[in-house]
């Protein structure tokens, strides 16, 4: 009877050294990454998503990472939960140990336990509540979160205007709350899992972000981000990086203010993801 196959599944926040521990894992167990990061997908958004380039990869396959066109604009948790099973059907074939890492939580969470079942939303419905994020803004959504689904309300990061329409959508097609379709029952895998967690210190961590935000900065993020300001309103360019740059190309901030809101709000996404961590099992803790 062969060995079940070994999930190696490596948190962490941004900035914290989750690709140079991953490589370096995964050179001395002979096997491949999957990525889990909701902005990695993308293509042509190499720098803004930190995308490890070839030299980075030290010959270590990556799968998931730019296979997304970002004009699709509709790409979901559950299409990359499907992806990934099939991807670690046919690679368990090959490596008994595979190893999962990224910064996006419900990504690792569809790859371990599996995401809930929900019915198919009307495009035209994400659309209106697309258009009434950008004229009406968030505040507007989320009183509408809060009438409609006060239970899922409490727990959703109210900062995130994706789960907030996906949330209204649902609500909006089936007279239903979004929480009565979470279950959270998981799904039965066909391997094991062991998750490590790596941590920094506060101070260094965030010293870190402020950094590789100059250094992306370097490599030509805004020239980047310039190519991408004309299609501002897709799923792919809400991220932080282009979003702040946006503004900059509007006139409406400089260029160094442009910068220091990219890091402040990297920060802020690396507090969310280290909150997230917290919740969830860790089998392994390394301080870097």
């Amino acid at each position: 009877m062969s060995p079940t196959p070994q999930l190696i599944v490596i948190y962490g926040p941004t900035a914290v050294g989750k690709t140079s521990y991953a490589i370096s894992l995964a050179q001395k167990l002979n096997t491949v990454i999957l990525s889990a990061d909701s902005r990695q997908i993308y293509a042509g958004m190499p720098i803004a998503t930190a995308q490890p380039d070839r030299q980075e990869r030290k010959g270590i396959p990556h799968y998931l990472i730019g296979h997304v066109d970002p004009l699709a604009n509709t790409y979901s948790a559950g299409q990359y939960e499907r992806e990934a099973i099939h991807l670690l059907q046919k690679l368990f074939k090959k490596y008994p140990t595979i190893i999962l890492t990224g910064g996006t939580g419900l990504y690792i969470d569809a790859v371990i336990k599996g995401l809930d079942e929900f019915p198919e939303v009307d495009f035209a419905i994400r659309s209106g509540l697309q258009e009434e994020l950008e004229t009406l803004g968030l505040r507007h959504l989320l009183q509408e979160l809060d009438t409609k689904d006060p239970a899922y309300a409490k727990i959703v990061d109210r900062q995130n205007p994706r789960r907030i329409i996906r949330a209204l959508e649902f609500i909006r097609s089936t007279g239903l709350p979004f929480s009565s379709f979470r279950k959270n029952k998981p799904k039965q895998r066909f391997f094991e899992t062991t998750t490590i967690l790596l941590e920094r210190e506060r101070p260094i961590l965030y010293d870190r972000i402020n950094r590789r935000v100059l250094q992306m900065v370097e490599a030509g993020l805004i020239e980047e981000a310039k190519k991408w300001y004309p299609h501002r309103n897709l799923n792919a360019t809400q991220t932080v990086g282009y979003k702040e740059l946006f503004e900059y190309f509007d006139g409406t901030i400089s260029l160094d203010r442009a910068i220091a809101l990219i890091q402040q709000n990297t920060r802020r996404y690396a507090k969310r993801q280290l909150t997230w961590f917290r919740k969830r099992r860790i089998d392994i803790r390394i301080n870097r």
